[in-house]
């Protein structure tokens, strides 16, 4: 079955980093368009980041364009978002998700920026 998982979420101080990895099975993943989001408590789910199925093509949130960088492994079905320089407004519940003709998502990691 579909699966996407989440992993590397965290606890860091302010100005640090941290790599979110979202391992897929169950489709071809090299041919679906990935996202990761992100959502605080109350608020809706915001887009963060997307890469193309090749990886050719990035997109970002200017909230955190110049900080964050999507990339993906074809090869490995996963899909990564290094984020650094962690703002305490990064803080959310980060979730990846597979778009084409259907979408998936995972469960979510939880990413804490705080001192």
């Amino acid at each position: 079955q579909v699966q996407l998982v989440e992993s590397g979420g965290g606890l860091v101080q302010p100005g640090g980093s941290l790599r979110l990895s979202c391992a897929a099975s169950g489709f071809t993943f090299s041919s679906y368009v990935m996202m990761w989001y992100r959502q605080t408590p109350g608020k809706e789910r915001e887009l963060v980041a997307t890469i193309s199925p090749a990886g050719g093509s990035t997109n970002y949130a200017g909230s955190v364009k110049g900080r964050f960088t999507i990339s993906r492994d074809n090869a490995k079905n996963t899909v990564y978002l290094q984020m650094n320089n962690l703002k305490p407004e990064d803080t959310a519940v980060y979730y990846c998700k597979a778009v084409q003709i259907n979408n998936y998502w995972g469960q979510g990691t939880q990413v804490t920026v705080s001192s």
